[in-house]
Parts: C-alpha cells; sequence; structure tokens
C-alpha cells in the first residue's frame, strides 16, 4: 500500500514504519526486525538465569581477534562485558557538543575492571549530515537518530578488523527498563499523548489518526496491555534500528537480550518502587560488587545542542513554525521526515 500522509504520521508518532508493505511512495520498501518465537528465547525466572543465558550467548558469538563490544556507562551493556575474555576491544560513543551526555568516564571504568583495550568514537553533526542520504537510500524510511551513531560506529570497528559486534540492545523493553511508560495504568488515550514521540497533528497539515495501532493493546476492560504494547511497537522500532546500520556495514551483531523472555510477567510493584530492571540490577550488583548502579540514559543523541538554532521545516507539509516547541530529538524526526521527502524528490532513493 502507498500511502505518503499516513506514513508521515506513523514515522512521528512512532520513529519507524511498522507495517512492511506500507510504503510513502512507488518503488520503495523497507524491512522492520522480527522477534523470535518465545520457544527459541531463554526463559528467564531470576538474575541468575541472565547471566546463563548471557553466556551461553556470547561463548557462541566470540572470535578472538574478531569481536568488540559496544559499552556505555549503563549496566546492560556493562554486564555483557564482565563476561567478556581480558582484552577484548570496547568502544564507547561521544556526541561532541558543548554541555552533551558524555558517558566515557563511566565505561572506562568498566573497561578497567573487565581489563578491556577501551576506545572512544566522537560522534559530530557533520556524520549525521553525511550519513543519513545513505541511511535513507537503503532502509527506504526515515529513521531514528541512533542509527547514524551506529553505522559511524560499525564501520570504525570493520575498519580496525572487528566484524562483531556485542550490544545491551532490547534490556529496556525485556526487563522493565522503560520505567515511564510501566509507570502506571494507561488509558488509551493517555498512552497515545504519553508515546507519541510527536504527535501528528501538531507537525503536519494532513495527519493521520495513529489511534489505530495502540487500539490493538486495549483490554476489553478499556485498560492498556503495556507489556504487549512495549513487545509488539517499541521493541520491533529500537532492535530495527540496529539491524539496518549494521546490514549497511557488514557488521554481524550479538544481542543478548533480545533472546531472553521473562518466565513471568513483570513485577510492576518493584518498578514503581524504583527498581526499574530488577533482574538486571541485581545481576549488575553479583558482578561488580560495591559498585553504584548508575542512573539510567538512552544513548546519547546531543540533539538539543545540533538543533538550537534549526529554523523549522520548509516544505508545505509541515505546519509553519511547528518545530518552536519542540525537543531536540522531536526536531530530528521532522528534520530526517522533510530530508526523505528531499531525497525522493530529488531522485536519490529510487
Amino acid at each position: 500500500m502507498i500511502d505518503k500522509e499516513l506514513c508521515m504520521s506513523r514515522f512521528l508518532s512512532f520513529r519507524y514504519i511498522e507495517e512492511e508493505d506500507l510504503n510513502f511512495f512507488p518503488g520503495l520498501s523497507h524491512k522492520v526486525w522480527k522477534r523470535r518465537p518465545d520457544a527459541k528465547l531463554h526463559s528467564i525466572a531470576s538474575a541468575e538465569d541472565v547471566g546463563r543465558a548471557v553466556r551461553e550467548e556470547l561463548e557462541s558469538f566470540f572470535v578472538p581477534g574478531r569481536t568488540a563490544i559496544c559499552l556505555s556507562g549503563g549496566i546492560d551493556s556493562a554486564i555483557l562485558a564482565s563476561y567478556l575474555p581480558r582484552g577484548t576491544k570496547a568502544y564507547t560513543f561521544r556526541c561532541v557538543a558543548d554541555g552533551a551526555i558524555d558517558e566515557t568516564a563511566q565505561a572506562a571504568r568498566y573497561a578497567r575492571i573487565c581489563g578491556l583495550d577501551h576506545e572512544t568514537i566522537d560522534m559530530e553533526w557533520r556524520d549525521f549530515e553525511n550519513l543519513t542520504p545513505e541511511l535513507l537510500r537503503h532502509d527506504g524510511v526515515p529513521f531514528h537518530s541512533i542509527e547514524v551513531q551506529l553505522l559511524k560506529a560499525a564501520r570504525h570497528a570493520k575498519a580496525a578488523g572487528f566484524d562483531r559486534l556485542v550490544l545491551g540492545e532490547s534490556a529496556d523493553g525485556v526487563f522493565g527498563g522503560l520505567d515511564g511508560l510501566l509507570s502506571r495504568d494507561w488509558t488509551l488515550d493517555g498512552l497515545i499523548g504519553r508515546y507519541s514521540f510527536v504527535r501528528p497533528e501538531s507537525a503536519l497539515k494532513n495527519p493521520v489518526s495513529c489511534r489505530p495501532v495502540f487500539e490493538r493493546y486495549k483490554r476489553p476492560d478499556g485498560s492498556m496491555d503495556i507489556e504487549a504494547f512495549i513487545r509488539g511497537v517499541f521493541c520491533v522500532e529500537s532492535s530495527t534500528s540496529y539491524m539496518h546500520a549494521f546490514e549497511i556495514a557488514g557488521v554481524e551483531a550479538s544481542m543478548p537480550y533480545g533472546k531472553m523472555r521473562l518466565a513471568a510477567p513483570l513485577d510492576l510493584a518493584r518498578i514503581r518502587g524504583g527498581e526499574s530492571k530488577y533482574f538486571l540490577r541485581e545481576l549488575f550488583s553479583m558482578r561488580y560488587p560495591g559498585m553504584e548502579i548508575p542512573k539510567k540514559i538512552p544513548m546519547p543523541r546531543a540533539t538539543e545542542q545540533w538543533f538550537a538554532d534549526w529554523s523549522g521545516p520548509h516544505r508545505g507539509e509541515f505546519i509553519p513554525d511547528c518545530h518552536k516547541n519542540m525537543t531536540g530529538d522531536q526536531k530530528w524526526l521532522v528534520w530526517c521526515l522533510e530530508r526523505f521527502l528531499d531525497e525522493y524528490e530529488k531522485g536519490n532513493l529510487t
């Protein structure tokens, strides 16, 4: 199905286009990540189960001299790092911008404890300008900003001889790291307002309602099945970004947490009491005794700084000055969508 207006609204709402048979224009196509059947996932009932699954996955994936890890300042990749052989290469991303979040010191601390060979990869706005056209051509759709960083890192690693990367992706979706989404019982309208990255009606002159996507997760009593929504929407969007970037770079990725599932529903009382990712917190404390659990942050992106002086979209599909009250991440989505439309009209996507 070809429906430009629907695709624009879907992308702004969810950061990806869910249906592979839905495209902006004739001649374009795109792919999304597919979750493994539950029967092929490690069933997790304790922190120890997580550790056993991580060890098994990494032992089957690791090839000496060819495997590296993307190491952040958070607990997800730190846990994985603790199971890797000493001397393994570890890369940390750093955005170059005044006031940008810098995880390198904390990541370097993990690397010292685990005996890893640590290196920082700097991310600059010019990387986003230079790599966006290539990603748009490959993906066939606009994309989440992390794809630029992942592609640059993957190519950097491959140039150094590492064609296998270990990542902590999927931990939030599997183990209850999205504490904001899990903080309450949502109504349909409440979840639409909470989750939508950019409300289409706030940016587009001809928005299309994305309500039907949310309605799939509405229970008969009117409440929302937030765990199913996270699995069916958030996890697919996030993993699709990784899939795209590594396909272009020709690098194989291991995301051990994405091969796990909980044996029982999330303990929402623990999460709402401040213990997001409680199994991973327990395992982190086992692997790094006495170390304080760091505050959770998403993959750093200096969009606030890079888009501080952006004048907004120029195309007629957008509401004039729609960007003025947006966050940097929201501005990226509008910027990337507009760039996609421009590139298509120039004939650069087909």
